[in-house]
């Protein structure tokens, strides 16, 4: 991607386009060297067919995308997504300046390296979980590079988070720039056409989609030297892609032109809208204008497509929500929105933290304003040049049925709770554990003092955070509505909510209701108890909503919370369920095997370990989850995963045992286990 003129730095982009070169190593922290006998998958990486010359660095394995097949595909059990796409819909926006029907917002996310990105999260917090999905409309798993491959599928657990909330993931084929490594044969080697006519290397792009559960492919080919008979084929190439795709996308970078030669045109015109029409959707270079846009919008209009197929790059690698923008010239205050918009690295509010100052609450903090501003409401007009997403498109929501629960868990922790107890003092990320999380970040109404919202990772009921609602003081009488989910949930006399929650030691008494919206914008209340000052340790509660209306639709969800005795209050919210009765718990997995295994000389062991799926006979599965059988009966957190087959890192040996027992349980939405499938390892 061409970066604007006007503000000539070395940004990441540029050294993920660089690879292995020098500029590389002088900026980025050298990829992970992997012992010959290392077992952890990675996401994976190809080259079109040609490999580079000479040998790859440390930890980098080179492949060909040609030779790649389902079945020689080692770590495909573990990078395979299993979440489904769910359907969302469109509430009420919070603020008067959101809007529906109009631009969408995409997110070019580099979450690692292209090498060395493991399958299924690792052992720290310090990762950028992104939660921010109600706006966004699609998600790139960005990355590539000349040393390292060309071609990135996305890893399970951001492929399976992003799906629970409604947003597909692309895939990334990257091109690069001579001056970056690139080499134009990699171009030709992807468009050669077979004795048929068609192309292969979409084929098998098509292949791998299908195959790990993603949506379809962002292609940036910005290799120069090319002529108009190789951008017909790359024209043509698209086409295929698309249509024998049957439902993927396919994104197309604004780079390459009719011509062959690398061209950003930075709208939409004569020399890039046969590549257009070829794909679903086409991400505009960095220097557009105001005219652009605008000429850009009428010309996809024209050509039977629609404005709103069309993004607009900004950069925020560098400055975040520092980078200037000419807002008006994509979503007019004024007017109808003229093209969407995609963030180019937005992981900027977790990179540009410290060394050492990235933990997590820190992170969803600068998140939070990121997407909804400084004021952290997204009900709250924008102030200062910086406009976030939250005050121009309207946020969407996937809870339309029964059960649904969330214990606001982000997908990373600095330790694993089960039912308020630690089950694992170790960090650890994995996206795929993350729940539906509120996508209004923070929507509340008082007539007093505004408390602080936030996910916190000091405390939780399950999972690896809560909510907490932090200095309640209603000095006034003024309780505090806090609104968490937009929805379209079926309410009858069965459904029931359940709550768990608690107070934190020196927190004032604090009264607490569901705030239950029957109509939209118009909350009832039900009293959900009354916790005593000091903080007791967690208590739940179960709520019948039924009794506010036999049959209906419940349209958001809250709590209201008063502190009787004035005072400043830490609250915070462990779980919420809403369900129609007790569903059955899902059946136990298949057998449980162990696939391979590396013992260290310091007491542990790497596995992979590999199971059937949990029947469906009797309910549903959302996880599954893993634990060590300790010496005493308790049981260690190992992880989690939506898939079929997962990777510990370090099994630790407990008191010389000779062997050890590691447990597979089948986790529905409402978090409740199946009994356990299990496999002994012996030491």
């Amino acid at each position: 991607m061409q970066d604007r003129p006007a503000r000539p730095r070395l940004t990441r982009r540029r050294v993920l386009a660089a690879g292995a070169t020098g500029i590389a190593a002088l900026t980025v922290p050298a990829a992970r060297a992997a012992p010959a006998a290392d077992l952890r998958p990675y996401a994976s990486y190809w080259y079109p067919d040609r490999l580079p010359p000479g040998s790859p660095g440390p930890g980098i394995t080179w492949r060909s995308l040609r030779t790649w097949t389902p079945e020689g595909d080692g770590d495909l059990p573990f990078n395979k997504a299993t979440v489904p796409l769910a359907a969302r819909f469109t509430p009420p926006p919070a603020g008067t300046t959101a809007r529906a029907g109009q631009a969408r917002v995409c997110a070019l996310v580099s979450f690692a390296h292209t090498s060395g990105n493991p399958s299924q999260g690792s052992d720290t917090a310090d990762f950028y979980a992104l939660t921010h999905w109600a706006y966004l409309d699609e998600l790139v798993f960005w990355g590539g590079s000349s040393g390292e491959g060309l071609i990135l599928a996305p890893n399970a657990p951001v492929v399976d988070a992003a799906h629970r909330n409604g947003v597909p993931v692309l895939g990334t084929v990257f091109l690069p720039p001579a001056a970056y490594g690139g080499r134009l044969e990699w171009t030709r080697d992807l468009v050669r056409r077979g004795p048929d006519g068609g192309f292969p290397l979409a084929d098998q792009l098509i292949r791998v989609a299908r195959a790990y559960g993603f949506d379809g492919w962002f292609v940036n080919a910005e290799t120069g030297g090319g002529d108009a008979r190789l951008a017909a084929d790359m024209r043509d190439f698209l086409a295929h892609l698309r249509t024998h795709g049957r439902g993927l996308r396919v994104t197309w970078y604004d780079a390459m032109a009719v011509s062959g030669d690398i061209s950003w045109q930075n709208e939409l015109n004569d020399h890039n809208a046969p590549f257009f029409r070829a794909a679903d959707s086409m991400f505009l270079n960095f220097n557009w204008t105001r005219s652009g846009l605008l000429a850009s919008g009428q010309r996809a209009t024209a050509l039977g497509r629609g404005p709103y197929e069309l993004w607009a790059g900004v950069d925020v690698e560098a400055n975040g929500w520092d980078t200037r923008v000419d807002w008006d010239a994509v979503v007019p205050a004024d007017g109808p929105h003229r093209v969407s918009y995609s963030f180019y690295r937005p992981e900027w509010t977790w990179r540009s933290l410290p060394e050492g100052g990235r933990d997590p609450g820190a992170f969803h903090a600068r998140d939070d304003r990121f997407w909804s501003g400084a004021a952290l409401d997204p009900a709250a007009p924008p102030t200062g040049p910086w406009r976030p997403p939250a005050a121009a498109v309207a946020d969407r929501s996937t809870l339309t049925g029964l059960p649904f629960a969330t214990t606001f868990n982000t997908g990373h922790g600095t330790a694993w709770y089960e039912r308020g107890r630690r089950a694992s003092d170790a960090a650890w990320n994995h996206l795929g554990l993350q729940d539906r999380l509120p996508g209004r970040r923070w929507t509340l109404r008082t007539a007093g003092p505004r408390p602080r919202v936030a996910f916190d990772f000091s405390d939780a009921w399950r999972g690896g955070s809560s909510l907490l609602v932090d200095s309640v003081d209603n000095g006034a009488g003024a309780p505090v509505t806090v609104e968490l989910y937009t929805a379209r949930l079926p309410l009858s006399e069965a459904t029931v909510v359940d709550l768990a929650h608690r107070t934190d030691p020196g927190s004032a008494g604090v009264r607490v209701e569901l705030a239950v919206a029957l109509e939209p914008g118009r909350f009832t209340y039900l009293p959900a108890g009354e916790l005593p000052a000091g903080g007791q340790g967690w208590s739940t509660v179960t709520l019948r909503p039924g009794a506010l209306a036999r049959a209906g639709t419940v349209h958001a969800l809250g709590v209201r919370l008063t502190a009787p005795d004035g005072g400043a209050v830490r609250w915070r919210l462990g779980g919420l369920a809403v369900r129609d009765g007790v569903p059955p718990v899902p059946a136990r997995p298949g057998p449980v095997r162990v696939t391979a295994s590396r013992t260290d000389a310091g007491g542990t062991a790497a596995l992979r370990l590999a199971w059937a799926p949990a029947g469906r006979r009797l309910g549903p599965v959302r996880h599954y989850e893993l634990h060590q059988v300790l010496p005493d009966g308790r049981r260690r957190f190992l992880g989690g995963t939506c898939g079929h087959a997962y990777y510990v890192a370090g099994l630790r040996r407990e008191a010389a045992e000779e062997t050890t027992r590691v447990e597979v349980r089948a986790v529905d939405e409402l978090y409740a286990s199946s009994a356990p499938a299990s496999v002994i390892f012996r030491w």
